[in-house]
């Protein structure tokens, strides 16, 4: 019953930026961490950035830091992955996903939305 519904991927030159957008439904959880993945083709899923729902703790991978923000809306429970300096090695499709602090953490989030494709080429 949880949906997970991202937008906002696109063709991007590099350089350029993006902003990537979840809109969650059909919680169960009153504490959960949302965020985001990604998975170029040919390599792992990797987590990329997250954020706490109660207390609004940010991660994000070293690949992303200072360059990307996580941000949310929890009126319109909406999460957003700002994507800025975007480079041709950020090309992958995002996942959006939810879990429990422990499930995110591990890279076993308990929920996944379908993808968006990011694709960073002049």
């Amino acid at each position: 019953q949880v949906q997970l519904v991202e937008s906002g991927g696109g063709l991007v030159q590099p350089g350029g930026s993006l902003r990537l957008s979840c809109v969650a439904s059909g919680f169960v959880l009153d504490y959960y961490v949302i965020g985001w993945f990604r998975q170029a083709p040919g390599k792992e899923r990797e987590g990329v950035s997250c954020i706490g729902s109660s207390d609004g703790n940010t991660y994000y991978a070293d690949s992303a830091k200072g360059r990307f923000t996580i941000s949310r809306d929890n009126a319109r429970n909406t999460v957003y992955l700002q994507m800025n300096s975007l480079k041709p090695e950020d090309t992958a499709v995002y996942y959006c996903a939810l879990g429990t602090l422990g499930a995110v953490v591990a890279g076993k989030p308990d929920y996944w939305g379908q993808g968006t494709q990011v694709t960073v080429s002049s």
